[in-house]
């Protein structure tokens, strides 16, 4: 029998083919004394340097079939019904991946003592009153943040050990998922008019700073409920100003308008965003600028 100590801390992370979940696999997978498992509901993963196994994280036997052959010190959950509006509508399957699939994983990572690390958003609170600390009372406005709140709830009865990492507007570089930035830049080099709101206010968070708060949670050995954020409080107007006067884009193309004029499914918590004060103390979270977070993707991007 080897010695704990040169045995490799195994991560099973979930939902790698996503945005956060790409990122994740990029960061670990150039680490030592690690050992991957990707898993994600496709057949195939986007990248072919880890192993993989296709999963439903609303299966619950198959989820703990995996689990307990792989055996992991962490499990990563970065799966998720994102789609805010769709959550309206499609509420069955949001509660089946958002909830129930989380308290599969809580169920097996308790079986083995594994640390699960999940992802939550400042969509469970109301938006009137932020930023928003982590003893900020939830109230959350629609079906998304009522489903990722509940998922907070499932992890602090089960048992488990656990941390919830709250975040909001995820950008950054990821195969095949276009994020906002790039977005805003794809359309604008068209030549295309933009219409962005003006009353939503946040802290937009860059997708690598989210994976070194994941690293520090697991070095720490960190539990509960930490905010992660980027740097700046800004309007999403704001923000997309600031990616067109980086990118040298034609401003007179943002229109700013105000969310109710979208008419969207689901409301928005509008003056929102969240304070990261205890993860900079406890895990050392340092978010970059915007500024410079545009620099990093402008040069892996090549733009």
């Amino acid at each position: 029998m080897y010695s704990h100590d040169i045995i490799k801390k195994r991560i099973l992370v979930i939902g790698v083919n996503g945005m956060l979940g790409q990122r994740i696999i990029h960061f670990f997978s150039t680490r030592e004394n690690i050992q991957l498992l990707g898993c994600s509901f496709e057949p195939a993963p986007c990248f072919n340097n880890v192993d993989y196994k296709s999963c439903d994280i609303t299966k619950r036997e198959a989820i703990k079939d995996i689990v307990l052959d792989f055996y992991p010190d962490y499990i990563i959950n970065a799966a998720a019904f994102t789609n805010v509006d769709l959550c309206e509508t499609e509420r069955e399957t949001a509660w089946k991946i958002n909830v129930k699939g989380v308290e599969y994983l809580a169920e097996a990572s308790r079986i083995i003592d594994a640390h699960l690390i999940h992802f939550s958003t400042d969509y469970v609170f109301d938006g009137t009153k932020g930023p928003y600390d982590e003893r900020a009372k939830p109230n959350p406005l629609g079906y998304y943040g009522r489903t990722k709140l509940a998922s907070e709830n499932v992890l602090k009865i089960s048992g488990a050990y656990y941390t919830v990492l709250r975040t909001n507007v995820l950008y950054g570089i990821a195969y095949n998922r276009p994020d906002f930035v790039r977005w805003v830049v794809a359309s604008m080099e068209k030549g295309t008019k933009i219409r962005i709101v003006i009353d939503q206010i946040n802290n937009p968070t860059y997708i690598d700073d989210l994976v070194q708060a994941i690293d520090k949670v697991l070095e720490y050995k960190k539990y509960g409920i930490y905010n992660i954020g980027g740097r700046e409080f800004i309007s999403r107007y704001d923000f997309t100003l600031r990616i067109a006067d980086y990118f040298n884009l034609d401003k007179s193309l943002i229109t700013p308008i105000r969310t109710d004029e979208l008419k969207q499914p689901a409301k928005r918590p509008l003056h929102s965003g969240l304070i990261t004060i205890k993860a900079e103390s406890e895990l050392e979270f340092k978010p970059h600028s915007i500024n410079e977070t545009l620099s990093i993707m402008k040069k892996e991007l090549s733009l």
